[in-house]
């Protein structure tokens, strides 16, 4: 008889998870809390963890709660603001929180300021339009207890004190309106994915297998699937079978969604968006601004591309970026190949692609104009946020990739999501997650509902009494729930060491 190849038959593992990033790393750890006999195999191209979509250099967004953000709410033909989106994602950075603090405090994580930190969240626009616009937003929003405590101001004295650098040097003419959110914070998806992983390999039953890349992955008949990674240090073949298959790639994800060949994956297309970043370089700068100020996206543009002026908190250091500027590359990573995009157009996805790229010509149009910016140009867009702006303290970085979703839509043909989407097939063996914002900061929620959908077995009463342990607001409303709101909002700021500290606009 002829013994079968000992890498013929490989050992099968319950989950392996493709992708080192925020996503893999939250979906890893809420496995191991809910049923911690699991065994799990993260696979990941680059040599470290949360190294692309997850680190905070190539992040647009850390700590997205729809306090600041003005896309979260649009304005409907009839002038009135809604409010719903805004509502939903502040939920779910809430279960977010809940989760970081579950963790912090039953492993006990030290040092939690190199991952979270309170920021003032403020919007600041401009123009007799755009005021009033902010002035209905605020009004709708403190109706609702997840913003209730958000200030509004067009006194630009009061201005002048949420944000100095933003209000010296402007037009004493031109009226301004801002909203303040004390209640913001800064967070760093890529310490916080490396503090999860640090976790999850103290962890029995858990392996890492960086600077692997995903070649292949089939499913066979037994049910199980078949994921062939090569070791690009070696070049060794490396083979694993898993029951279940998490691809959280980032911008990756399309074409390994693409080579999974479920039919749920068919007529999936990406658009990729790339970005750039003003860095300021002059600390004098950096220590006068302390807040999140977002202002309004131009015409067709796409969300990741709301102009802010964010301090953020990146390996213990205070930092300030403006942007970011748009562009376009070929790669859907930022360490990808320019083959990326034409290797992911098939037949199956090739009508959408078309259909929704000529349905957006603004973007087109806006992405182009971006890509030709001078660097005057882009100072001009800063001093529209900071009037008084120099050159020589600030310096331009690149951002990471993003990579938005096209699909299929029987009424247009093919349509651009701007949001992100699970699309897993219908046995719950496998499941991709798609696009972009506002991404890491809901990545509780996104997994919440995907262990839901794909492990049927969570239902069972024992694991949902672990859902609500690590997430107390589990199955309920925080909107319609005031005072479990507040219990949760107290608990985890005290444990995650966000209490805001008293300031003007709090009090205003």
């Amino acid at each position: 008889m002829q013994t079968a190849e000992p890498s013929a038959q490989p050992a099968p593992v319950d989950v392996v998870l493709i992708g080192a990033g925020i996503m893999s790393a939250t979906l890893g750890m809420m496995l191991k809390e809910l049923r911690p006999e699991l065994t799990i195999a993260i696979i990941e191209r680059l040599d470290v963890a949360a190294a692309e979509s997850s680190d905070a250099w190539n992040n647009a967004g850390t700590g997205h709660s729809a306090f600041c953000e003005l896309n979260y709410t649009p304005e409907r033909p009839d002038g009135s603001v809604d409010i719903s989106k805004a509502i939903k994602i502040a939920e779910q950075f809430e279960q977010s929180k809940q989760f970081w603090a579950y963790l912090a405090e039953k492993y006990q994580v030290k040092e939690l300021s190199r991952f979270i930190n309170h920021i003032a969240h403020m919007s600041f626009v401009w123009g007799p339009d755009n005021v009033s616009f902010l002035r209905r937003r605020h009004a709708a929003l403190v109706e609702s207890p997840l913003f209730r405590g958000m200030s509004y101001s067009e006194d630009p004295a009061e201005l002048r004190r949420w944000m100095p650098l933003v209000m010296e040097g402007r037009d004493p003419q031109q009226p301004v309106a801002a909203t303040c959110m004390e209640l913001g914070t800064d967070v760093n998806f890529g310490s916080l994915t490396r503090v999860m992983f640090y976790l999850l390999q103290e962890k029995p039953g858990v392996s890492f297998h960086f600077h692997h890349e995903v070649e292949k992955l089939s499913q066979k008949e037994d049910g199980l699937w078949r994921v062939r990674a090569r070791d690009l240090t070696t070049n060794a073949v490396h083979k694993v079978a898993a029951r279940f298959v998490f691809i959280g790639a980032g911008g990756g994800s399309l074409p390994l969604l693409i080579k999974s060949g479920i039919p749920e994956g068919q007529g999936f297309g990406g658009f990729p968006v790339s970005g750039q970043w003003l860095k300021c370089v002059n600390p004098a700068v950096i220590e006068r601004h302390h807040a999140k100020v977002y202002g309004k996206a131009a015409v067709g543009s796409p969300p990741m591309s709301v102009p802010h002026l964010d301090t953020r908190v990146i390996n213990g250091r205070q930092e300030l970026l403006f942007g970011p500027y748009a562009g376009f590359s070929t790669k859907f990573l930022k360490k990808g190949s320019f083959l990326d995009l034409p290797l992911s157009i098939k037949l199956g996805n090739m009508r959408p692609m078309i259909i929704a790229g000529l349905k957006n010509i603004p973007l087109t149009r806006y992405l182009i104009n971006q890509v030709r910016q001078t660097p005057d140009d882009r100072l001009a867009a800063l001093r529209e946020y900071l009037p008084e702006a120099r050159a020589e303290d600030w310096q331009l970085e690149i951002a990471g990739q993003r990579v938005q979703v096209i699909k299929k839509d029987k009424e247009e043909g093919g349509v651009l999501e701007f949001g992100t989407e699970v699309v897993a097939a219908a046995d719950g063996s496998i499941a991709a997650l798609l696009g972009a914002s506002p991404g890491a900061s809901t990545a509780v929620s996104i997994m919440v509902g995907l262990i839901q959908r794909c492990f049927p077995q969570t239902a069972a009463p024992e694991c949902q009494a672990r859902f609500r342990e690590m997430i107390p607001s589990y199955g309920q409303s925080l909107h319609q729930n005031p005072a479990l709101l507040e219990q949760v909002r107290t608990h985890t700021n005290a444990v995650l060491g966000l209490t805001p500290p008293v300031s003007s606009a709090a009090a205003g």
